[in-house]
């Protein structure tokens, strides 16, 4: 594909961008004197970083691809109940966990990763409690960062016609790269600025779209020619050319990707990291406002989308309509910042993701089981050491072109949402919670996800449902059943989980 003018203007612009994050990874290195300030920052974000960061590493390039796909492929249905339940799933996370898990981390041990807090929480003398967490994060993150791979390679691919592998590798470079010098501090200030730059992108190329396709009523008008393409309870079938059912049970399957949120350690930690908890209900509107913003205009994009360029797009390239509408509609400078918003979004996640998984190699599997006298330093060498090879096992997995952005993401949510989700909650909620209970919870949970993925939702059409949520149902099923048959939690236990209360009551006053 040759380089005109424009592109190569689109070109520098990304580049630009590029450079900027590795600088600021930089400008933190010398922050990093310990490996509460490489993982937690000291426990010193603002409420605006603090919401912001949360939520750009949490969206990924996803938002800006995967979500829009979905919209433009299949219609209204899945991508408007899909983006229902995410921004329901925000609100409650904020409002119900984020202030007692901010709390009780700092009682229970001043714990710094969420397999910490779950071992201090029930007192764990064993190592199951950081063993068990420790491998869930390793296995599901290591998926999720090569979403974020993907999402880089088909956007350099899309727009210069480079190699995919190629870009995809480069792009892991400078992930790796700013992630391992600057650490959490470096993490949080360049997703800030990423989540800026993501709702902007979604919002300027939304309005330049239906601009372009002559407002609302057009749009809305071209799109009914598609059977069930505007219906919120039908999806719209790209090899029938028809209206498919997306009956109760579908949609309370979508929805059910709300429940992901309390199991998503790289969001938990921002609750954990802020600097006052009184400043949490601040970060809560920010990140709710932004979410509701940014989800609206990302669904819509795949409409106008749809309405502008009905046949540009086959299933395997759907993905890629954010990036279409970008380089026709607006001048090449201005595009190039859209593009640089894609690479936001994915390297904000792909960050948090590859620092927490770190974060649970070196801190509770070489210094919690293997080498307990570990210095600073070990642990953090441990820690690059690490990101390396999780970005190494990513990108062979991110090798396949054709891979499904939303299908990755997809799996590795449901992981997160059904292992961590229910035991995080009833540890928050319910002082006869036990240790056993939260590792029995951990991997049924867990281990639900690929079995009724893989073989449970093909034995009948009622069972083909969206995995985390017989996950989910089952583990916090568990967890009540294995509490109320054991030994109840000791003296210390329930102590601190009274502190935690106070504490809560406390923050609520003052806030």
């Amino acid at each position: 594909m040759e380089m005109t003018t424009d592109k190569w203007i689109i070109f520098i612009a990304m580049i630009v961008y590029m450079a900027l994050v590795i600088v600021i990874g930089i400008f933190y290195a010398k922050r990093n004197q310990s490996t509460d300030q490489f993982y937690l920052g000291g426990r010193g974000l603002g409420p605006w970083v603090t919401a912001m960061s949360a939520e750009a590493s949490d969206m990924s390039g996803w938002l800006l691809m995967g979500l829009p796909g979905v919209a433009y492929l299949t219609g209204a249905g899945e991508a408007v109940w899909t983006a229902v339940g995410l921004a329901a799933g925000t609100y409650l996370n904020w409002k119900l966990v984020s202030v007692r898990l901010r709390k009780y981390t700092e009682i229970s041990g001043n714990a710094i990763t969420i397999p910490d807090y779950f071992s201090n929480r029930f007192k764990d003398k064993s190592p199951a409690l950081m063993l068990i967490p420790a491998l869930i994060i390793l296995v599901f993150f290591t998926t999720y960062v090569a979403t974020g791979f993907v999402a880089c390679g088909k956007l350099f691919n899309s727009i210069f016609g480079f190699d995919y592998i190629t870009m995809m590798l480069i792009s892991a470079f400078v992930i790796v790269l700013y992630t391992a010098i600057g650490g959490f501090l470096a993490e949080s200030t360049t997703d800030f600025i990423q989540g800026i730059l993501m709702c902007i992108s979604l919002v300027v190329v939304l309005l330049v779209g239906l601009a372009s396709a002559g407002g609302v009523a057009q749009v809305l008008s071209h799109l009914k020619e598609n059977d069930g393409f505007l219906g919120l309870t039908q999806v719209f079938d790209t090899e029938t050319k028809a209206a498919a059912s997306f009956g109760p049970l579908k949609i309370v399957s979508t929805l059910a990707w709300g429940l992901g949120y309390f199991g998503m350690p790289h969001v938990l930690l921002r609750f954990m990291a802020i600097r006052d908890a009184k400043q949490l209900k601040k970060s809560r509107i920010v990140a709710t406002v932004w979410v509701v913003i940014s989800l609206f205009a990302a669904v819509c994009i795949g409409l106008v989308g749809s309405s502008l360029y009905p046949e540009l797009l086959t299933a395997a390239d759907s993905e890629t309509i954010f990036i279409e509408m970008s380089t026709k509609l607006l001048p090449a400078v201005f595009a190039g910042i859209m593009m640089s918003g894609i690479m936001a979004a994915t390297m904000s996640t792909s960050d948090s993701q590859l620092l927490i998984t770190s974060s649970a190699v070196s801190t509770n599997l070489f210094k919690g089981l293997i080498k307990k006298n570990a210095t600073d330093k070990q642990v953090m060498w441990v820690s690059r050491i690490t990101i390396i090879a999780v970005t190494v096992i990513a990108a062979i997995i991110a090798l396949d072109k054709d891979s499904s952005i939303f299908g990755l993401v997809s799996y590795a949510w449901a992981g997160f949402g059904a292992a961590f989700g229910p035991i995080l909650l009833f540890s928050l909620f319910w002082k006869r919670t036990t240790r056993v209970a939260a590792i029995t919870g951990m991997l049924v949970g867990g281990g639900m996800v690929p079995l009724w993925k893989n073989l449970i939702s093909g034995l009948h059409s009622s069972l083909d449902v969206y995995e985390l949520l017989p996950a989910f149902v089952l583990s916090c099923a568990v967890i009540v059943v294995v509490s109320l048959i054991g030994k109840k939690p000791s003296d210390e236990i329930n102590e601190e989980f009274d502190k935690m209360l106070v504490a809560v009551r406390e923050n609520k006053s003052r806030a």
